[in-house]
């Protein structure tokens, strides 16, 4: 095998690729990529044997074939190498030699034929999403995880469903970590041809690579087949295992009350405030006290390993007086993927779920439920 790349064509992608080659699973191959010649340039494949990549790539080929190589010391060379054009050559045995007329590596490749077979399906029922919005939904859910040892489904997956109202259409994502909720909705006109999800879970780690390939733009097609999440993006296409499990019934959750005080919020001024009263929390004393009274919040921070803070904020607040604890990292996580400058805070009391919008952002909602006092 033979080939001649430009270090332009292949180095985003080599860096996105990290994330599924450096995860740990049971085969060792898994942290190589493999590249595989297709006539009229090359085919690059990495796989975390949950989540598969296949993207194609220009390349001048001069002879046929396929090498695995080790992902994170070919992106290390191509990234630092001193010039655009990579000579590529597969010497014996494996071995593999990178360079130009100024520079040489040579690296012990693995036997392509072990790399784990990334399924291939035809007849996918796609539909079309811009990428850029498609990114932004994964990043305002995907950051809702449970402990790393967490092996439940619903806490390590993602919830995605289509629903098909008489007004319009909805594409959903759902993400819970049993604490706190995170729901982001795509609207679409009555008319789109959205296919009909009734709901699967989706790897989170999967989701949150796929994202990596959606920055710059464009189109991308999403579809179902044969348990798999199949996300094409022009010469681009990962495909996602889904998980077996339940997610739990969510639709009370995310219903607003009619009781609830709804509270405008400055964005940036509630996040810097929260970002100041969770500097003396700990594992330990993780909460913040959130006091709502008299046209005021009043947040304070109590650690008796370290001491006590406490600020407060004019809001618009009429009624009696509520006092709930609550863990502000879930506000700061929340308030970083919102974009409007104002949020919409709903409480009921201190046992029911807190709510939290943006004001100009429809479809995107966060629930975190109190802690005991």
């Amino acid at each position: 095998m033979k080939f001649t790349v430009k270090k332009s064509d292949i180095l985003n992608v080599l860096s996105k690729v990290q994330g599924l080659a450096g995860r740990k699973s049971n085969l060792a191959i898994t942290t190589n990529v493999l590249i595989q010649t297709n006539g009229s340039g090359i085919v690059i494949r990495a796989t975390d044997l949950e989540t598969g990549f296949e993207g194609i790539f220009p390349a001048a080929v001069e002879s046929e074939g396929a090498i695995a190589i080790n992902a994170r010391k070919l992106f290390e060379i191509v990234r630092d190498f001193p010039s655009n054009e990579i000579h590529v050559n597969e010497i014996e045995n494996h071995w593999i030699e990178i360079g130009n007329e100024n520079i040489e590596y040579h690296l012990v490749g693995m036997n392509p034929e072990d790399f784990p077979e990334i399924p291939k399906f035809k007849d996918i029922a796609f539909f079309e999403m811009d990428a850029i919005e498609l990114n932004r939904m994964i990043e305002r859910t995907v950051y809702i995880s449970g402990a790393s040892d967490d092996k439940r489904a619903h806490i390590i997956g993602m919830y995605l469903e289509t629903l098909h109202q008489e007004n319009q259409k909805i594409f959903r994502l759902v993400s819970t970590d049993g604490s706190r909720l995170a729901k982001a909705d795509r609207l679409f006109d009555k008319d789109f041809d959205l296919p009909s999800i009734e709901g699967i879970l989706i790897p989170k780690k999967g989701m949150y690579e796929a994202s990596k390939f959606m920055d710059q733009g464009g189109a991308v097609l999403v579809g179902i087949k044969d348990n798999n999440l199949v996300i094409k993006k022009e010469d681009e296409t990962i495909i996602m295992r889904l998980l077996e499990g339940e997610f739990p019934e969510y639709d009370d959750i995310i219903l607003k009350s009619d009781s609830s005080h709804k509270i405008p919020l400055d964005r940036q001024l509630f996040l810097m405030m929260l970002k100041r009263m969770s500097i003396l929390s700990t594992e330990d004393y993780r909460s913040v006290i959130f006091s709502f009274v008299n046209d005021k919040l009043i947040i304070t921070s109590t650690n008796p390993d370290i001491g006590e803070s406490k600020e407060d904020m004019v809001i618009e607040f009429k009624g009696d007086s509520i006092e709930a604890a609550f863990n502000p990292r879930y506000f700061i996580e929340a308030l970083n993927v919102i974009e409007s400058e104002k949020v919409i805070l709903e409480i009921v009391n201190d046992e029911k779920p807190c709510r939290l919008t943006g004001e100009e952002e429809q479809g995107l909602l966060t629930v975190i439920m109190p802690m005991r006092i």
